[in-house]
């Protein structure tokens, strides 16, 4: 069977997405999966309309597991010029992960880069690229482009987009990696460096197939988690072969 690294992880590591659990859901989520989360995304903009969301991120913190808000509610208050009353509601609910997007608004990749590296000096950076718009196709020179500046300027990961539903960034429509994107980007960004976005569990043995059970895989739905974990170690019909040796 495949080692899986350990927490805390810094290649590996497992993004779930919370969009919307109660404060019973996230206390037996935590109970169940604490091993296999290495940070929680409160997805899009759900904290701001989440009931007890203080009692629930505390609820993650305590079993140490780091919490972030989703970067469309970075861009909310960045496009009303509102970005200190953001850092400063990250700071008052503790939390040490920021990511720093621009999937809904157009953001010059300088001033985003300037974004990263003003946070990065006081929280650890996620910075998404690609658009939630999937008729902008951005060409792969780009992305590495793209993401060899966020990182250079501190972003800790770099997330490869690709929404809650799987189906733009470095998807197409249907849902099929973009595989040809993909490889190109490894030639050039290192794939520790890298969080796929992944909601599809096709999408997540394609990742685990080509990079093993160490790869980075977000936007994991809760429900999933304990069966990605499976998967990762050949223990889930998919997998079942990939790692015995031959």
């Amino acid at each position: 069977m495949p080692l899986r690294n350990t927490k805390p992880r810094i290649e590996g590591v497992t993004m779930v997405m919370d969009k919307g659990l109660s404060l019973e859901e996230a206390k037996f989520f935590v109970e169940n999966a604490v091993p296999h989360v290495d940070m929680i995304k409160l997805g899009f903009g759900t904290a701001y309309v989440t009931p007890r969301l203080r009692e629930k991120i505390d609820v993650y913190q305590n079993a140490g597991i780091p919490v972030y808000f989703g970067g469309t509610l970075f861009e909310a208050f960045l496009i009303r010029n509102q970005l200190n009353d953001y850092i400063s509601l990250c700071k008052d609910y503790n939390i040490k992960y920021i990511e720093i997007s621009d999937g809904s608004i157009t953001i010059p990749h300088a001033e985003k880069c300037g974004y990263i590296e003003k946070i990065s000096a006081f929280s650890t950076v996620l910075s998404e690229v690609g658009s939630k718009d999937a008729a902008h196709i951005i060409p792969p020179y780009k992305w590495i482009e793209l993401m060899s500046a966020e990182l250079s300027a501190g972003a800790t990961y770099v997330i490869a987009e690709a929404r809650e539903s799987g189906n733009v960034g470095i998807y197409r429509g249907s849902g099929e990696v973009r595989e040809g994107l993909v490889q190109e980007i490894l030639t050039q960004i290192p794939g520790e460096k890298i969080l796929w976005e992944a909601p599809q569990k096709v999408q997540q043995l394609y990742f685990i197939e080509l990079l093993g059970a160490n790869v980075n895989l977000g936007n994991i739905a809760p429900s999933e988690i304990i069966a990605l974990e499976a998967m990762r170690v050949g223990l889930r019909g998919d997998t079942f072969e990939l790692f015995l040796d031959k």
